[in-house]
């Protein structure tokens, strides 16, 4: 049994009167974007985009993350409380990101980013080498969720099971763990596929795989996950799994139907 007690907050100070304390979960967001640039941007340099047009398409996916992210906690895990108060919708900061929203956000962010874009490109293709770092960024987020002391797993007597002090004293599963091992696993095989056979594989199998392989994990780790909301009670799959199965439809899509 692991005893986490982790303060989410990096550090904490105080300037001019206003309270500033950067937490983890922001800094898990900020490295996953920061090394998929870096990633993403040898790629795009050799399509010939500049690295301000780099630079743009990952302030879109990022805007889109948040967005979506917002949007899909609010409308798929809370509709009535946020529609009465969609005021609330803006306060990010109070918490309440959904995964699923967030992927689908980077999806259309990038597809504002080629519309607007002077060099135009196959959106696919800007898919698919998104696709391995997309992922790892998940998991790292899912690594701030730990530092959050947040998501929890279900009670466990297994030998790593956590005790999230700030929560209960319950031991459980670190269901945060189990998931952010899995995604770190599928993006560096996809990430490994994609080097190897990106020039010859159809496009929209790196996403394709990435949405089946990821969100089928999701869907596995979810039976070991507390239910998010009071509704997901009388569910005999959960809010995640139903958005993951659907993700996984999608990347059958991809493919698929894209290959043919």
């Amino acid at each position: 049994m692991i005893v986490w007690n982790v303060n989410p907050e990096i550090f904490s100070i105080n300037i001019l009167g206003f309270d500033l304390a950067p937490r983890y979960y922001g800094l898990s967001f900020v490295l996953g974007f920061f090394l998929g640039e870096k990633y993403v941007s040898k790629y795009m340099l050799k399509k010939g985009f500049t690295k301000p047009e780099v630079s743009s398409l990952f302030t879109h996916m990022l805007l889109g993350c948040i967005i979506g992210a917002r949007l899909g906690h609010c409308l798929f895990y809370e509709p009535a409380y946020y529609l009465s108060n969609p005021i609330l919708i803006l306060k990010v900061w109070q918490g309440g990101l959904a995964s699923h929203g967030g992927f689908l956000g980077v999806m259309i962010g990038m597809l504002l980013f080629n519309r607007k874009n002077t060099k135009k490109i196959d959106y696919v293709w800007l898919l698919d080498v998104v696709a391995a770092p997309s992922l790892i960024t998940g998991a790292y987020i899912r690594l701030g969720n730990l530092m959050n002391s947040e998501i929890l797993g279900t009670p466990s007597d297994l030998p790593w099971a956590f005790v999230f002090k700030r929560v209960d004293n319950i031991p459980r599963h670190p269901t945060q763990l189990y998931e952010a091992f899995g995604f770190i696993v599928i993006s560096l095989v996809v990430y490994y596929l994609y080097n190897r056979f990106h020039e010859v594989w159809p496009k929209g199998r790196f996403i394709g795989l990435i949405l089946i392989a990821g969100m089928s994990w999701r869907f596995f780790v979810e039976f070991f996950k507390e239910n998010q909301v009071a509704f997901e009670q009388g569910m005999m799959l959960n809010m995640g799994q139903v958005l993951s199965f659907l993700m996984v439809f999608l990347g059958l899509y991809w493919v698929f139907k894209k290959a043919k």
